[in-house]
């Protein structure tokens, strides 16, 4: 069976590690699927999940709030600030986190702080999409 080897790095520590069949993930311009041989490119991806196949059919999700992709031939490489594992996501958090996100766009009085505030808003919107998808799954 042919496999790929993916590795999903955060800022603080390597979130997966190990050999796949297939990954799909957020990519900048749509949804990007993987399969081994691919042809070799890097692209930046947005927030999201990141769906791992496993060779024995199982699948890994990892949320990612944004980040680089790199593929090779017969490597995956996903590096990215903040990646949290599928069984790691707390939904009382994130919609905490999205409520205050919210407040801010709200209160935001530059340029600077809407586009923070909509960023941080992206971000823990794909994260919940992220979470109930991972639940889904189960």
């Amino acid at each position: 069976m042919n496999t790929i080897h993916v590795d999903v790095v955060s800022a603080e520590e390597s979130i997966f590690s190990g050999e796949a069949r297939f990954v799909a993930l957020p990519g900048e311009a749509g949804e990007l699927g993987i399969f081994p041989r691919h042809t070799p490119l890097i692209t930046r991806i947005k927030p999201g999940s990141v769906r791992i196949e496993m060779p024995d059919g199982s699948e890994e999700f990892v949320f990612v709030a944004g980040g680089i992709l790199e593929v090779q031939p017969n490597c995956v490489t996903v590096l990215s600030d903040t990646a949290i594992r599928g069984k790691d996501l707390d939904e009382q958090k994130a919609n905490e986190a999205k409520a205050a996100a919210e407040e801010a766009l709200k209160n935001a009085k530059g340029e600077l702080d809407i586009a923070r505030a909509q960023s941080e808003l992206a971000v823990m919107a794909a994260q919940i999409a992220a979470l109930r998808k991972f639940r889904q799954k189960r």
